[in-house]
């Protein structure tokens, strides 16, 4: 006899919540943190509680501190020497007491850029290049800065470049009688201006001295027999030529006088010596008896 009911069929379709799980197991963010995210969590899981403890912590980096000394002491990487060149002796001795190096000692451990500004801080030097060459050398090559004139100011005698940075000192004039001599408040600040003096007063460097800052605005030419040149605040390298013009014609500084006053363009004034004026009105004065 055949069963009254109908066997159950199963049925093959995944229920709502089973479905909605194989679509959300399908999304590339979860695939993405299944497959980085879950063994990323793991591991920094494990190296937290593996490294909350101190005495783990101080050897994992007592190990990394070895490590790191072991690679950077290799002989590749040990910087024995230091070499200097294009500076002279007593700048080279200030490069190499500031820069405080012991060698032999590891490159790692040389900090150029900060060097190369202390080697900057250096009165006398200008430039300064710095890299590591071949044979473990740490080569320094220096532009010193070079004088172009002595500067006695109150303070002394100074070495001055062009650019009128005091490169270093003098205790005498004599120790630099190759270079020309300025002086005055200010000269310092003026010596392009002055080296343009200098080189017109060429005809004159047998007597020349010195030049004199006035007033931070003007040069006065110091020559011997306490002659000078009075010259203007500007276009003084003109009024110094004409002058020149006026000694090579007239023989005028070979003359009883103290000075030549050029500040004043349209009017020169010449000042006699004080013998020279009592000497001149003598002679008027004989000229003038005899006439009698």
């Amino acid at each position: 006899m055949a069963p009254l009911t109908r066997p159950t069929r199963h049925d093959p379709a995944p229920s709502l919540w089973a479905y909605r799980l194989e679509r959300l197991m399908l999304t590339p963010a979860v695939r993405l943190f299944l497959r980085a995210g879950v063994p990323f969590l793991v591991t920094l899981g494990a190296t937290s509680a593996y490294l909350g403890d101190q005495d783990r912590r101080d050897q994992v980096l007592l190990a990394v501190h070895e490590l790191r000394n072991k690679f950077e002491m290799r002989p590749e990487f040990m910087v024995k020497l230091m070499a200097v060149e294009g500076a002279s002796a007593n700048v080279e001795a200030d490069i190499r007491e500031v820069a405080q190096l012991d060698f032999p000692m590891t490159s790692f451990d040389i900090d150029l850029d900060t060097l190369q500004r202390t080697i900057l801080e250096l009165p006398a030097v200008k430039d300064v290049s710095l890299f590591i060459r071949a044979g473990n050398i740490l080569q320094i090559n220096v532009i010193e800065r070079q004088p172009v004139v002595l500067w006695r100011s109150r303070d002394g005698l100074d070495l001055v470049d062009r650019e009128g940075v005091v490169v270093g000192g003098v205790s005498t004039r004599a120790t630099r009688e190759d270079l020309p001599l300025i002086a005055g408040e200010g000269a310092r600040d003026a010596v392009p201006e002055a080296l343009r003096i200098l080189s017109a007063a060429a005809p004159l460097k047998d007597r020349l001295r010195g030049l004199v800052r006035i007033g931070e605005r003007r040069w006065d030419v110091v020559l011997d027999r306490g002659q000078r040149v009075l010259l203007p605040v500007t276009k003084p390298v003109q009024a110094l030529e004409r002058v020149i013009a006026l000694d090579e014609a007239q023989q005028l500084f070979a003359r009883d006088m103290s000075s030549v006053d050029m500040r004043l363009a349209a009017r020169p004034t010449i000042r006699m010596n004080q013998d020279a004026v009592a000497h001149w009105w003598l002679s008027k004065d004989m000229l003038v008896e005899a006439g009698q």
